[in-house]
């Protein structure tokens, strides 16, 4: 673990989040005391219900025209 003082962190704060963002965690000392530490956060995967998914699917109105001319209708309009 890498450990800076408060100066050197404002200075290189941009590569001090990518060192965390790899996994090594960076400890910032004010004189001389350790008063912060910076982890990666661990983000949790909601999982998919697929039942779910597919009544919404199921639910929506199906699409008549293709997209490629719905896109080039509003192109042509001028609404984008």
């Amino acid at each position: 673990m890498q450990t800076v003082n408060l100066v050197e962190a404002k200075a290189h704060l941009s590569q001090l989040v990518e060192q965390v963002i790899q996994g090594q965690p960076v400890r910032i000392m004010k004189r001389g005391k350790v008063v912060a530490q910076i982890n990666s956060i661990v983000r949790e995967r909601k999982p998919i219900n697929l039942n779910v998914l597919r009544a919404l699917t199921d639910s929506m109105t199906r699409q008549i025209v293709p997209a490629s001319e719905s896109v080039r209708a509003m192109r042509d309009e001028d609404r984008y």
